[in-house]
């Protein structure tokens, strides 16, 4: 006869706020972590610097402006950290999505959980080749168009995780 697991012994409710606060601590435990690795970049200053550098700019090949820093390369410091934000979110998603099928999550919590893998890691490479790697202001547009792209290709992820189920 063999003992219950821990699993067994919560409510659904219950594994899902066990997870929820698990995540969210992550979360802040990723985002100090990241803070104190760049503290000798003045990570502080430049998110500060940085929008107030703010300025409109005219999107290439489009009659619209929106909003971009005045010169977006000064600021790769700031671009690293955020690359190392987004990384340590995805691949703390990949935990998350292996707990939640361990504890056997609602079908639609687990295709959550993939959307926000493939945006989050999605997210942290178009940084480091946009971003991080930036040598011509056009490519601020750019990257926004590829975060814009991620935001489609996760929920089509999690679509398809829906439609398998069913």
């Amino acid at each position: 006869m063999s003992k219950p697991s821990f699993a067994q012994g919560l409510s659904e409710k219950r594994k899902e706020n066990l997870l929820t606060a698990l995540y969210v601590g992550s979360m802040f435990i990723i985002l100090a972590i990241v803070y104190f690795v760049n503290i000798s970049a003045n990570l502080w200053d430049s998110l500060v610097e940085f929008f107030t550098s703010l300025t409109l700019a005219q999107v290439p090949g489009a009659g619209i402006s929106l909003p971009a820093p005045a010169n977006p390369a000064n600021f790769i410091g700031l671009y690293a950290a955020a690359f190392q934000f987004a990384i340590g979110l995805g691949f703390m998603e990949i935990i998350i999505l292996f707990l939640r099928v361990y504890l056997h999550s609602p079908v639609s919590r687990i295709a959550e959980t993939i959307e926000n893998i493939v945006f989050w890691l999605g997210a942290g490479y178009l940084i480091s080749t946009y971003l991080v790697n930036m040598t011509l202001p056009t490519e601020w547009f750019v990257f926004w168009a590829g975060i814009v792209m991620i935001f489609g290709l996760s929920l089509v992820a999690r679509s398809f995780v829906l439609i398998a189920k069913r």
